[in-house]
């Protein structure tokens, strides 16, 4: 079911290419049908976003005003859902608030003033986004811990107003838990839209829906391609591919336990990655075999077969050091280290998502409950990127006031370079700042 590598072996490096590979992109025929929902969104509004809304989710609605969500039913869904869920979502929504309120206090010590010799004065101010739009999937399956991971963070770092698209589910409603985790998390406005007509509709703004400043969450081809495409106009989180999971293990994290985890990432797609990695092949041997007496458990099992059948993969390495450079180079979204020896490896990690560190903390801690952000960049995008967090709702602003003593000095050099350039209006601009006499 599951390939197998050997550091050791003549066909390692084409089996490492082959297991780094980024899985399909979207056709184009896809990418051509959103682009024609964007130019319908943008030059007809709410007239396209009722159309959509109808022909798309089954959404009948008069006025693209019904389409908003009325904020009391927000309140009355977190008073109906299950009582022990919602005491659940009450605790990651504040385990998460508390994380990245730390997390905002790191990014108000990074603003700074100083004061040059000539007395000009240097500031620098991180400033909060007005508008925030935050993507939810529908169809199938709810996601209440995609509207905590998102909505959290823009309001601790002060966005003014969080708006959030959600299409309607398969049972022809939306969902109640995912409106109680709205409420939970402080979101502003809610709207029935889905597809990249909801995309369009942030982006561009309408009669009826905000036009935002960054667009976040996941979804499926549409939403990534409209994103995508809007990027530039506003800002997007990142366009994430399949899940990924790497673990780094030996005995010391039990076999079930193994298995579950590679199990939780294969569960989500089938081009979802699990990759073990140990210095211990009897390890490995063992995993496998309980794999296969553990899958036909699972209510997903023919999604996790898959998965495993297309991307999944155990290596085998001489050494911790080894497994710790095959991790960087993949750098994969989830990473676990769950070997005896782990404290001595983890300051040699140097990409990767986020990384749970030791055989008590499972990934499905951090997806959750733990309060880090369970959006994280994929496909080996960690080697540049980073996990969302309060930093990705604010922008830092640069501000200069310059003495006349400062200008006397920056003047000439800054017409010096500016003619250097060709840019004469740039010269005369300093040199009028020049003290005369």
């Amino acid at each position: 079911m599951i390939r197998r590598l050997d550091i050791n072996s003549d066909s390692y490096k084409d089996d490492l290419a082959a297991l780094a590979a980024s899985s399909p992109v979207a056709q184009i025929e896809i990418q051509n049908r959103v682009s024609a929902i964007l130019e319908d969104v943008r030059t007809h509004g709410d007239t396209a976003l009722l159309k959509y809304a109808q022909d798309f989710d089954g959404v009948k609605a008069e006025t693209a005003a019904g389409l908003e969500v009325d904020k009391s039913l927000l309140e009355k869904a977190l008073n109906e859902i299950d009582p022990e869920l919602k005491a659940a979502l009450e605790t990651a929504a504040q385990r998460i608030r508390d994380y990245h309120q730390h997390q905002q206090e790191g990014v108000s010590r990074g603003d700074y003033e100083f004061e040059d010799q000539y007395l000009n004065r240097f500031w620098q101010k991180t400033i909060p986004m007005d508008k925030v739009g935050l993507y939810v999937p529908g169809g199938k399956a709810f996601y209440p811990s995609s509207v905590l991971m998102n909505a959290i963070p823009a309001k601790v770092a002060g966005v003014k107003e969080v708006s959030m698209a959600v299409p309607i589910g398969y049972s022809g409603s939306l969902s109640p838990v995912v409106l109680a985790a709205a409420a939970i998390a402080g979101v502003d406005r809610v709207f029935t839209m889905g597809g990249a007509q909801a995309i369009a509709a942030f982006a561009y703004g309408t009669d009826t829906v905000p036009a935002v400043d960054k667009i976040v969450g996941p979804g499926n081809t549409y939403v990534a391609l409209a994103k995508r495409a809007v990027y530039g106009h506003v800002g997007i989180d990142m366009i994430a591919g399949p899940s990924e999971i790497l673990v780094i293990a030996d005995k010391a994290l039990p076999i079930d336990s193994a298995v579950y985890d590679l199990f939780s990432q294969a569960e989500h797609d089938e081009m979802a990655q699990s990759i073990l990695i140990s210095t211990d092949q009897d390890y490995l041997d063992q995993v496998e075999a309980r794999i296969y007496e553990l899958l036909p458990e699972q209510p997903r099992q023919d999604v996790i077969k898959a998965s495993l059948q297309n991307r999944g993969a155990f290596v085998k390495v001489n050494s911790w050091k080894e497994a710790i450079q095959l991790s960087n180079a993949l750098a994969p979204e989830h990473l676990e280290l769950a070997f005896a020896d782990v404290d001595q490896y983890v300051d040699q990690v140097t990409h990767a998502g986020s990384v749970f560190v030791g055989v008590h903390t499972t990934e499905s801690f951090g997806d959750y409950c733990s309060g880090t952000n369970h959006v994280l960049p994929t496909s080996g995008s960690a080697r540049f990127s980073s996990p969302l967090g309060v930093h990705d709702f604010q922008k830092r602003t640069s501000f200069t006031r310059c003495s006349q003593q400062g200008a006397n000095f920056l003047g000439p050099v800054a017409a010096t370079m500016a003619r250097a350039e060709h840019l004469e209006a740039h010269a005369l601009a300093a040199e009028s700042r020049v003290e005369k006499g």
